[in-house]
């Protein structure tokens, strides 16, 4: 009788044992399936991430930033736009025109006026006469075309200060006129960016 019990106490003990082993393999693999679960989900929200800066990256180096970045008579331009701090905006996904002065256009300046600008206690003023040269929209040269004929041979419109510039035909020559009634010839346009238009001027705009 006390060996039967015995042999019925060693069978239940076996029995448990087994269960919590089992139970303890089932753990095991539930945990480790959520590692490899919670594994797979850090590694698509890192690819992700890193499509999305390649992207930001493509992007900003197909801007009109981008485009003056990699144009070498757009280097003062480029300079100006960073210290005034409109190269990011400029970066930026949006919908603009801009009129690049070249570098042979800063050059024509007074002398010590560029250097002036860049300073840091100039900086409102060299934001104002760089965002003159910026219109909200894109005008493609056909669209630009099509409105000066429209307006019997001129088209004004505003640029992001709330200023007026008005472009003009000399003979097939693209001409815009700034406040102060000065002219700039379009030397190059209108290239396309991912955030916009670029029309390369050889005058810096400026207003009254």
């Amino acid at each position: 009788m006390n060996r039967t019990i015995g042999v019925v106490m060693c069978v239940l003990v076996l029995g448990i044992t087994a269960c919590n082993d089992a139970k303890k393999e089932e753990d095991n693999s539930v945990m480790e399936t959520e590692k490899m679960e919670m594994a797979d989900k850090q590694q698509q929200a890192t690819e992700m991430e890193k499509m999305e800066e390649e992207k930001k990256a493509m992007a900003i180096e197909t801007s009109i930033t981008g485009k003056a970045i990699s144009n070498k008579d757009l280097s003062t331009l480029v300079t100006a736009l960073k210290a005034a701090d409109l190269a990011t905006m400029l970066s930026e996904p949006g919908n603009y025109t801009v009129f690049a002065p070249s570098n042979q256009a800063f050059s024509k300046l007074p002398e010590g006026t560029v250097d002036a600008l860049l300073k840091p206690e100039n900086k409102e003023n060299l934001q104002s006469i760089l965002k003159y040269h910026v219109v909200s929209g894109q005008i493609t040269s056909d669209k630009l075309m099509e409105a000066i004929k429209g307006g019997n041979g001129k088209y004004t419109f505003k640029t992001v200060t709330g200023k007026e510039l008005t472009a003009m035909m000399d003979g097939d020559q693209y001409v815009i006129h700034d406040s102060r009634g000065e002219k700039s010839e379009v030397v190059l346009g209108s290239v396309e960016a991912s955030n916009g238009i670029v029309y390369i001027i050889n005058d810096v705009l400026m207003t009254k």
